[in-house]
């Protein structure tokens, strides 16, 4: 599903425009980066947590050259789904 099919469905549902529905959906979106530059987890009952975490830095080697190298450490952004998303997809049958 893409953006637009995205936002099609979610103005469907709720009844809004496609218009005011995209513009929710950014005024979300900027929430979320606001809250994540600010190293800020979010929760969200029922869909998951969305986590700042800090990678520690590594000796990296190369397997061509072989060569080592530092990877220093940075940010990165995880997502842990809540137990009844991790369930649904876990039963879900092939189609």
């Amino acid at each position: 599903m893409n953006n637009k099919e995205f936002i099609a469905e979610l103005s469907r549902r709720t009844g809004y425009t496609a218009a005011s529905t995209q513009k929710m959906v950014n005024t979300v979106i900027d929430a979320l980066g606001d809250a994540f530059q600010d190293g800020s987890s979010v929760a969200i009952d029922g869909f998951g947590n969305f986590d700042v975490r800090k990678k520690m830095e590594r000796i990296m080697v190369n397997p061509t050259t072989q060569q080592r190298m530092l990877v220093p450490p940075k940010l990165v952004l995880a997502f842990r789904p809540a137990d009844d998303w991790k369930d649904k997809v876990k039963n879900q049958t092939q189609g």
